[in-house]
């Protein structure tokens, strides 16, 4: 068996990595390399290996570096199977469309300029019809079920805590009669975020691979960024200024909304004249809100009791989301205090570049940044202190205020990773730090190999590792809650909970072991199956 990692290597973006058994070709992600114009290049090259070739790709969630070359993978033969979360496709509908979209109006913008110059014009990385096609491949699955792909490969999620449906990938491959476990740990979020879960701890594994998008560095608390985020909202708006705020789509957005809706909805001192308007201008972050709206088992328990209330986290009386391009443009013509959250989160497209673009030099304004910034992006170059740029062929001038509130960041920083790591009851025999830049992961391996005395290799890009076989009993089991509601619902509960009786008795007879295995992940995952129908059950009766 062999690793090779094929992107996220020593970059955050481009997240790829390829699992080859004697029998099987498994990837993990298949996302787009996002950054500096080498950086982005890297989307157009061939993939290293032969797509038609891939067996499965296992997807840990729906950003783009993580799943943006899924259309690109499918349009050049791959015929698997695509296995995520229920929540992930949701979400994959939406970003992998909007992506085809920008690389064919972006390519139609290019080749105009070509044909003006006498230049062949080029193709663009997919098209709508690609992403389309590709999402014929989607499975779906919940969180904590067994998923036996074939007798050879299981699968598990867990909650990564990163974004909706965000995963870490639990993964049972079998060689030579002997089975590996191997662990992506996906982007981990912050424990205590609003809307979702703090991520999940994993008890076991042979082999790892860990981000380590802030391996070197600690987070503000969230609590302390929402405040700031309200103190520059509100001295922003007393001098007449407007906050813009660069923000990714899924996931930023959302947890901002949450926030500000806790300040304006709850905050009883803040008073009528302070209630400035919030614009989010986003056609695929009111989408996105909307795919959160339809997944509330992936909420936290604060979020659930606030819908159970009947108030609504993505909505307050001065919150309005932006559709049209036309209702865009009018923003920038507006005179009064405003804030105005758009995508995307590093400046790189979107509609975000028009707003900074009229923003920017103006020295009443604030520019707030909540998200990780790639190198070479124009939201890097602007929290690097540049005080000129060109944006959408203009130069202009940085004269507003630049802000980085990291707490709102939705990757792990160092103690939270470290913490991660210390849960494993059983150490892994080796560790690879993946999806940081080369500083951030080769500090975060130094650190590791220093606490936990276990071999940590951070790859280039393109390096392939053989993993020996190490057997270990690696099935942990799952507490489900307490399950109520619905006549029908109870009816199969019962049947399932009859079946677990039996299986128990089973085992003081001479059954082989795999047998009783295979019947509880089919039980358990009944379960699961069916504490998802009561979340459902529950959301329709809130509204």
């Amino acid at each position: 068996m062999q690793i090779r990692f094929l992107g996220a290597s020593k970059v955050v973006t481009g997240s790829n990595f390829l699992i080859e058994t004697d029998k099987y070709k498994i990837l993990l992600d298949c996302g787009m390399f996002q950054g500096s114009e080498e950086l982005e290049k890297l989307n157009f090259e061939k993939f290293s290996y032969n797509p038609a070739d891939i067996d499965y790709l296992i997807l840990s969630h729906a950003h783009i570096d993580h799943s943006g070359r899924i259309p690109k993978l499918v349009k050049e033969g791959f015929k698997g199977k695509i296995i995520c979360t229920s929540a992930t496709f949701d979400l994959c509908k939406i970003m992998l469309i909007d992506s085809a979209n920008i690389q064919q109006s972006d390519v139609e913008w290019e080749n105009r300029k070509r044909q003006r110059a006498g230049k062949e014009p080029i193709e663009p990385l997919y098209t709508v019809d690609d992403a389309e096609l590709s999402l014929k491949y989607f499975e779906t699955y919940l969180y904590d079920q067994k998923i036996t792909l074939n007798e050879d490969i299981i699968v598990r999620f867990k909650d990564a805590g990163h974004i909706l449906g965000s995963s870490i990938i639990e993964l049972w491959v079998k060689e030579k009669k002997e089975f590996t476990k191997i662990v992506f740990s996906g982007d981990l979020g912050m424990p205590g975020r609003p809307i979702i879960k703090k991520p999940e701890y994993i008890d076991e594994a042979d082999y790892l691979i860990i981000e380590s998008t802030y391996g070197n560095r600690i987070h503000e608390d969230i609590k302390a960024s929402a405040k700031k985020l309200v103190d520059i909202i509100n001295t922003t708006a007393l001098r007449g200024g407007s906050v813009i705020i660069p923000s990714f789509a899924v996931g930023r957005t959302q947890e901002i909304i949450y926030e500000l809706n806790k300040y304006y909805e709850y905050d009883k001192s803040v008073e009528e004249y302070m209630r400035i308007p919030v614009y989010v201008d986003s056609p695929m972050a009111v989408r996105a809100t909307e795919a959160f709206q339809a997944n509330p088992n992936c909420f936290n328990e604060e979020t659930k009791k606030m819908i159970l209330n009947g108030d609504n986290p993505f909505e307050f009386p001065n919150l309005f989301y932006v559709k049209s391009q036309q209702e865009s443009m009018k923003l920038n013509k507006y005179n009064f205090p405003r804030v105005v959250i758009s995508s995307s989160g590093m400046c790189t497209a979107g509609r975000i570049r028009h707003h900074l673009k009229h923003n920017l030099w103006k020295g009443s304004n604030s520019i707030v940044f909540v998200g990780y910034q790639a190198e070479g992006t124009l939201g890097r170059r602007l929290l690097d202190g540049e005080k000129n740029v060109k944006i959408l062929g203009e130069d202009i001038k940085v004269e507003a205020e630049i802000y980085n509130l990291e707490g709102f960041s939705g990757h792990a920083d160092q103690n939270v990773l470290m913490d991660w790591l210390n849960k494993f009851e059983q150490k892994p025999k080796k560790i690879f730090v993946v999806h940081g830049e080369k500083d951030s992961s080769e500090e975060f391996a130094e650190l590791i190999e220093t606490k936990l005395s276990v071999e940590t290799i951070v790859p280039n890009l393109g390096d392939g590792f053989k993993i020996e076989e190490v057997v270990k009993q690696s099935h942990t089991g799952v507490v489900l809650e307490p399950i109520k509601e619905s006549e029908d619902i109870k009816r199969e509960l019962q049947e399932v909970y009859n079946q677990f009786e039996s299986l128990v008795y089973r085992t003081d007879e001479l059954i082989d072991p795999k047998f009783l295995s295979e019947d509880y992940d089919n039980l358990k995952n009944k379960l699961l199956e069916l504490q998802q129908k009561l979340m459902d059950v529950n959301m329709l009766i809130s509204k």
